[in-house]
């Protein structure tokens, strides 16, 4: 049996990095880790190739090799989906489909004949046997929250490492909140599910017997949705790190509890963890509440922003507008909230109403619901007709998006994130990679860009000041380019969209 796995193209958005990319020579930002996984799941001696459209083109005569397409896709990957399927239905190819897009829109795919919906342990063994038969059902959906200690370590050996900058890994699924706008909770419970961590590590140990030894991503949907056990994981990892003298650093996803367990934060710098991503969404205690994240509320956000930072970890936020509690002001407190944080990585977008999340079914209750949402977290459109004028939502966050990537502003916030933060735990190598893209800096971002006099500034400030934090620095200063480029690519969206 020949299988084609394909990951669509994702287009450019403040999570593909794609300008950033060409600082360091490489293709896309992470491997399609859950193609990879799934692909483990099929029979050893069947014949696998995957084609991630994000590195390389899809080509007819990987079409015609193939006995059967795979597909596992995004929302966000919506348009590149519809392409993939119209050239396999023009080569008479059978697609099966799987993901997050489809698990909770596939209704939205009538020329798709076969799915894959929820969670893939527990049904790729029928999908498998009938693949054999050839009689494959129209849908295969999972019933119950599978026990991801089956889950079978990802076959690394199907991609090339050289096109990413990231390897991604996962440990947990599941998230203990209920945050009224989150489609995680809809596809993976509340309830966290936990891999061992000799699992993990092992899945660690695949990775640098291939030859990585850069940053992993640990991409939970909540890396500390069960705090006992990833403090567990965390002294395994440290015990790792000291046994295999690895230089390999990681990044993950976390609710802002984390920043009032010290012991928690302390241990996952030591494992050799850099950045969090963290969903601080809004200074607006009122539309904090109306979303029911809880988890930030009764709480300085600020002042739990530098906690991370002192302890050693560079926060990225999500930042959400178009809350129907927030006020006309709405976007000068998010500019001065993210500012005075230093969070550097912001990533703001207009609220959406996911599929089958619980705002999407109360906007559905409502007759609020317009259009499906892209996916696209800078996509300036809503889909739901919001209280405050539309025209002043859609306006006001290109706007914001705009103040927050100039220059003089952008530079003044990685100042900020460099005076809270404290660098420990262990040194990561600086690979070639990383020396080119900081000579590449040199005439992008100090010669030819708009913005040079404050790089300089940031340059030799840095240098002076925190010679430690350099490489840090001029790696913000490097995505920050990209997050100027597409902020600025931002255009007017008509009213209501078709």
């Amino acid at each position: 049996m020949k299988i084609l796995l394909l990951n669509p193209k994702t287009p450019d958005t403040f999570w593909s990095f794609k300008h950033a990319l060409r600082f360091v020579s490489r293709k896309a930002a992470m491997a399609p880790l859950g193609l990879l996984t799934v692909a483990a799941m099929l029979p050893p001696e069947w014949e696998l190739k995957l084609v991630d459209l994000n590195v390389t083109r899809l080509k007819d005569e990987d079409l015609h090799w193939a006995d059967y397409v795979m597909v596992g896709a995004m929302i966000v990957q919506k348009e590149s989906v519809h392409e993939i399927i119209a050239r396999c239905a023009a080569l008479g190819k059978t697609v099966i489909a799987g993901g997050p897009l489809f698990t909770t829109g596939h209704e939205t795919f009538p020329e798709i004949q076969h799915f894959v919906l929820g969670e893939a342990e527990d049904v790729m063994p029928q999908v498998v046997a009938d693949l054999r038969k050839g009689r494959l059902q129209s849908v295969y959906r999972a019933t119950d929250r599978p026990d991801i200690t089956r889950t079978p370590a990802p076959r690394w050996d199907l991609i090339n490492f050289r096109h990413y900058v990231t390897m991604s890994v996962q440990f947990s699924r599941g998230c203990p909140f209920d945050c009224e706008f989150c489609d995680i909770i809809v596809m993976n419970g509340r309830v966290p599910r936990m891999k061992t961590p000799a699992q993990l590590i092992a899945e660690l140990d695949g990775l640098c017997r291939r030859g990585w030894k850069d940053m992993v991503f640990i991409v939970d949907d909540n890396f500390i949705g069960n705090k006992p056990r990833t403090k567990a994981l965390l002294r395994e990892l440290i015990e790792w790190r000291r046994r295999t003298r690895t230089r390999i650093g990681f990044l993950t996803e976390a609710s802002m509890n984390l920043a009032d367990d010290s012991e928690l934060c302390s241990l996952m710098v030591e494992a050799g963890f850099k950045k969090v991503f963290v969903g601080i969404e809004t200074p607006s205690v009122e539309s904090l509440e109306e979303c029911h994240k809880l988890q930030n509320r009764n709480r300085d956000l600020v002042a739990s922003v530098q906690t991370l930072q002192r302890a050693g970890l560079e926060v990225m936020a999500g930042f959400i507008v178009g809350f129907d509690s927030d006020k006309s002001d709405i976007f000068k407190r998010q500019f001065d909230f993210i500012q005075r944080s230093g969070v550097a990585t912001a990533m703001v977008g207009l609220l959406n109403a996911l599929p089958q999340t619980r705002l999407w079914q109360r906007l559905k209750r409502e007759g609020r619901l317009e259009t499906e949402s892209t996916g696209n977290n800078t996509d300036a459109a809503l889909n739901f007709k919001p209280k405050l004028n539309r025209e002043f939502l859609q306006s006001g966050y290109r706007e914001l998006v705009k103040k927050l990537y100039e220059p003089r502003n952008y530079y003044q916030r990685i100042r900020t994130f460099l005076k809270s933060h404290r660098p420990t735990g262990p040194r990561l190598r600086l690979s070639r990679a990383d020396i080119i893209a900081f000579l590449k800096s040199f005439w992008v971002l100090g010669v030819w860009q708009r913005g040079r006099v404050s790089y300089w500034r940031l340059f030799w400030g840095t240098l002076l000041r925190h010679p430690r934090q350099f490489p840090h620095a001029i790696e913000l200063a490097i995505l920050g380019y990209h997050f100027r480029r597409v902020a600025n690519s931002l255009q007017p969206t008509s009213s209501h969209r078709q």
